[in-house]
């Protein structure tokens, strides 16, 4: 990174130095203290903010029509003549259903509180424990699915099994490394009671918001438009859900960044130099002039950042089959382009800088390609752990759902049981990613001035390091593998 970019970019969050710029052990970029809480931010992605509003408002008004129109009586709204005739209507009545995504909403916000309770004394042993527990849970459900005679279901679980089995396989060697991280981001998160009762806020906004979208979901199930209408519906309210999951998600990972980053740059939370309320105005910034910014980046990160795990893992397991590795490499070096665009760490520097989503996300990976850091990510799973434990709390929460739904609507379980889920997954998401966030900043931390986290824990400097120069070893000697193995294909060809 060059001094004037660094410059530029600390502007509107850290403008004032204190003591001499420290170097960077890492790379050679500079990186100044001090802050200054009155520097004014501008509004970023407004486009994507009022689209994220105006689909709120469309959904909103379609989730009140369809759960009042079989609410205590058939056809309230007189829907079904829109729909007669080339759809099948069928008795049902919304309150028959809401009840079960009920369940799903309790069991989700049961399974986050439970976590967020645990998160000192329990979080190592929870995420271990939802690592090794995923794989026999999906097994288990495909099981249940053939028994019932739901055979794609069945088959989905058991991919999903054997999937889940081969990347725990295939990253056996990197767990350590990764509970370490993890333990060290809950120490962060737990010495900052401020930061969980903001995951516990943006819980009760949820369910406040899903009391809506079941309401509106147990209308699509009563409407019985037929398999293929009903689950059209459920799937669009189903994205619906997932992107405003993770706009909430990702509005409590940008405020938690935040704190966390001040807390590592002042030398801790009680410290003189900690500006006034800065839990309050990182949150500020996140549903002011960043929320555009949260809106977009909301829509992406998610899906690139779990095929970037799944591919890399593939590629790791792929033997001298020189076609089928050109393919994953293909398919690797265009979400690695995607990534570049589209990564978690971008909510740091919007957190920090109040910056844009892309230019927020180029600069972080930038910032770690230049530092070497990268190399240390792509060998950290954490990310990948969360997401077990949060898939594993919606897969429960579904389960609760389903067998409810098996006693009283047989017909209706795999389309109660699987949009359930993904209540349950949104619910237990909000209390990991307070963890997730302390991950992300403890590296943006480590990439921008090594001597913050020395400060802050010195073992743990030590650890990370020795492990980054491995990591650095390793890459440049597979290089030299890779520039040794062409030269010696060219010289047989030329042969």
């Amino acid at each position: 990174m060059s001094d004037s970019r660094s410059s530029s970019t600390s502007s509107s969050y850290y403008d004032s130095a204190v003591g001499p710029p420290q170097s960077n052990v890492v790379g050679s970029r500079s990186f100044t203290q001090g802050i200054s809480t009155t520097a004014p931010r501008h509004w970023r992605d407004v486009f994507w903010l009022l689209i994220f509003i105006a689909h709120l408002i469309v959904i909103g008004f379609v989730l009140g029509v369809f759960g009042l129109n079989r609410f205590q009586q058939k056809d309230r709204l007189n829907i079904d003549k829109y729909t007669m005739g080339y759809l099948e209507n069928k008795d049902g009545l919304t309150e028959d259903y809401w009840p079960l995504y009920a369940v799903a909403g309790g069991a989700g916000a049961f399974l986050g509180w439970t976590w967020l309770l645990l998160l000192g004394s329990r979080a190592s042993q929870m995420m271990k424990f939802s690592v090794h527990l995923l794989t026999t849970y999906l097994a288990v459900i495909s099981v249940l699915c053939f028994w019932v005679e739901q055979f794609f279901w069945g088959v989905a679980f058991a991919i999903g099994a054997a999937l889940q089995f081969l990347y725990v396989i295939s990253v056996i060697d990197r767990l350590p490394f990764t509970v370490l991280v993890l333990q060290r981001a809950v120490t962060m998160v737990w010495n900052l009671p401020e930061v969980t009762r903001v995951a516990s806020i943006s819980m009760l906004v949820m369910l406040i918001w899903l009391a809506l979208w079941s309401f509106g979901a147990a209308g699509v199930v009563a409407l019985s438009f037929g398999d293929g209408g009903r689950w059209w519906l459920l799937g669009v309210l189903s994205v619906s859900l997932f992107w405003t999951g993770a706009v909430l998600c990702n509005v409590v990972h940008v405020t938690v960044s935040g704190m966390v980053f001040l807390v590592l740059i002042h030398g801790g939370r009680d410290a003189t130099s900690m500006p006034v309320k800065p839990l309050m105005n990182s949150l500020r910034y996140s549903v002011t002039t960043s929320f555009g910014s949260i809106c977009y980046g909301s829509l992406f990160t998610a899906a690139i950042r779990t095929l970037r795990w799944k591919i890399r893992g593939l590629r790791s397991k792929i033997g001298s089959n020189e076609c089928l590795l050109c393919c994953v490499d293909f398919l690797f070096h265009l979400v690695e382009f995607l990534v570049r665009w589209f990564n978690k760490y971008a909510y740091v520097q919007i957190a920090v800088y109040g910056k844009s989503f892309n230019h927020s996300a180029k600069d972080a990976w930038e910032l770690f390609q230049s530092t070497g850091v990268e190399a240390l990510i792509a060998y950290d799973c954490s990310g990948a752990v969360l997401l077990m434990g949060t898939i594993l709390g919606g897969l429960i929460a579904g389960t609760c759902a389903a067998v409810w739904t098996r006693i009283n609507h047989p017909d209706r379980v795999m389309m109660v049981g699987s949009t359930a889920m993904v209540m349950g997954m949104i619910l237990v998401g909000l209390a990991m990613v307070v963890v997730e966030s302390a991950v992300t900043s403890i590296y943006i931390c480590y990439a921008e001035d090594p001597s913050l986290i020395n400060r802050w824990d010195p073992a743990f400097f030590n650890q990370i390091s020795e492990k980054l120069h491995q990591r650095l070893q390793h890459r440049s000697a597979r290089a030299r593998e890779v520039i040794n193995h062409r030269i010696d294909n060219q010289v047989q060809e030329a042969v």
